[in-house]
């Protein structure tokens, strides 16, 4: 396993890519193909999909193409929410599974904390887990609460919790608890669809550093020790995004991106969930 030197240390032991490529919206073959062979050929290691997302098929095509091993590739899926109220978690899993065309997966999330679902679904994970077919399993989109719930019923913490995080969505109670019980916190929508990319504040530090906003708000998450899945198709955007690694935000211009903060959130809530998610 080699992903490189910029990885995040998992509670179980194992490593994960703190920079990895989102693909949520992405659903033609051959668009995934070129962009997962682009984000591989930048030095992306980490490939983050769902069955909600309905591109497995087509990540599973990809992958095929690939010339790197397959032990120094990442891959990340999660459950969908009509799995878990029906208890088909093992089936829906091995229909990822074999989309995917993969023997095991590195990362399985929970992909919301449906109510009286969830510790079920958990506890199914952790015998996927046991059989060696799932790598390492975490959550996503998981309050405090819900993980305190999820905890009480089990051994087994969650290895990462994967959450919209960005300078105009910030959680810092959350991001500190998760650091005080060892889950790594990856940031989905980063980028917070562009919402942040014409900041005055964003441009200044950018210029600074010689480097663009969408840089400078994924290096912030970066030195907080969160793990970023920015999601882009295009071959210069995707390059653009792994050049993170050669410059250092001062403490200044940190609390200055953490003070943009005004809980924008910029991804949808399924609606089966809007009741349940706290504000």
């Amino acid at each position: 396993m080699s992903f490189g030197e910029h990885v995040i240390q998992l509670n179980d032991a194992r490593e994960m890519p703190l920079l990895g490529l989102g693909v949520y919206k992405a659903t033609d073959d051959a668009e995934l193909k070129q962009a997962i062979g682009d984000a591989v050929s930048f030095g992306y290691h980490l490939i983050d999909t769902a069955s909600f997302y309905k591109n497995e098929e087509g990540i599973g095509k990809a992958l095929k193409t690939l010339s790197i091993p397959r032990e120094d590739l990442f891959i990340t899926t999660k459950i969908w929410n009509t799995a878990q109220r029906i208890g088909d978690i093992e089936d829906s899993f091995h229909r990822s599974l074999e989309r995917l065309g993969l023997d095991y997966v590195d990362l399985y999330l929970i992909h919301w904390p449906v109510p009286g679902c969830f510790c079920d679904t958990w506890k199914a994970m952790e015998k996927l887990q046991a059989q060696g077919k799932i790598k390492s399993i975490g959550v996503s989109n998981f309050s405090i609460q819900d993980l305190e719930t999820l905890m009480a019923s089990t051994d087994i913490i969650p290895a990462v919790n994967q959450v919209e995080f960005h300078p105009l969505f910030n959680h810092p109670k959350l991001l500190a608890y998760c650091k005080e019980h060892h889950i790594a916190v990856q940031a989905y929508a980063p980028l917070a669809r562009g919402a942040y990319l014409n900041s005055p504040l964003m441009m200044e530090i950018g210029k600074r550093h010689e480097k663009t906003p969408a840089q400078i708000g994924l290096r912030w998450l970066l030195q907080q020790g969160i793990s970023v899945i920015p999601k882009s198709v295009h071959k210069d955007r995707i390059e653009e995004n792994s050049q993170l690694f050669d410059f250092t935000l001062t403490e200044e211009e940190m609390a200055a991106i953490t003070a943009m903060d005004i809980q924008q959130r910029v991804a949808g809530i399924p609606e089966d969930m809007i009741p349940y998610i706290v504000k």
